[in-house]
């Protein structure tokens, strides 16, 4: 049984791999990367807000009269979030590529917000999210675009978990919660398209560093999960 499956004695499988020295390195190399990058956001959003660029030609947003819509966009993102969390409780592999995996979405989008620079779309309403917009610093940030941070962040939850049923929730809501981006007008139509794009090779890249040297490692108390 391997790691990856979903296990109902968390405590003990946690355990299991807090005793190997990889796994530990790791873990704190991870958080400590993200604690860095969690620091370093306010700075570069702000950064980014001073430059300047094309306003594109976006069809689809043409069609779509704005609308704001946070409430929506905020309660899908947290709750699947919170699933994400329920999950890593219950299985260190879960959390450690999500971490690995958001660290090397969010410096491939730090690149690529600074490489495409971009005025924001005509009609974007402000998006409301206080957990998130915590991180952007003191003034609004409209230029963080391509590619979507809010809509790369969900489709990461759908590929880290493993039961059908919440990768199910977790895909319908990252194709919900990029329409709704739409909607408000936040995103160009290529930022949520590019966001999907993105997303999946980097996961399979901070899968790669988050697992490698103790995914294969089969724990005794594993044996008594099934298969999901």
């Amino acid at each position: 049984m391997s790691i990856l499956s979903p296990n109902p004695t968390g405590d003990l499988v946690w355990q299991a791999a807090w005793k190997s020295p990889i796994f530990r390195r790791k873990f704190f190399i991870g958080m400590s990367c993200v604690t860095v990058l969690l620091l370093a956001f306010p700075y570069f959003f702000q950064t980014i807000e001073k430059h300047t660029g094309p306003v594109l030609h976006d069809w689809v947003l043409n069609q779509l009269p704005p609308n704001d819509v946070s409430l929506w966009i905020f309660l899908i993102i947290w709750a699947t979030a919170l699933l994400l969390l329920i999950r890593a409780r219950f299985s260190p592999a879960v959390f450690m590529m999500y971490v690995y995996g958001y660290l090397i979405i969010s410096l491939s989008r730090m690149i690529s917000i600074t490489l495409v620079p971009l005025d924001p779309p005509v009609g974007l309403i402000p998006l409301i999210d206080p957990l998130s917009n915590a991180f952007y610093g003191k003034t609004y940030i409209t230029k963080d675009l391509f590619y979507s941070g809010h809509t790369s962040s969900i489709f990461l939850m759908f590929l880290c978990l493993r039961r059908k049923w919440d990768r199910l929730f977790a895909l319908i809501g990252s194709l919900i919660v990029g329409t709704l981006l739409l909607v408000q007008h936040v995103h160009y139509t290529i930022d949520v398209l590019g966001a999907f794009v993105f997303t999946y090779p980097l996961y399979r890249v901070g899968k790669w560093m988050a697992l490698s040297g103790w995914n294969n490692v089969e724990h005794p108390v594993d044996q008594k999960a099934s298969p999901s």
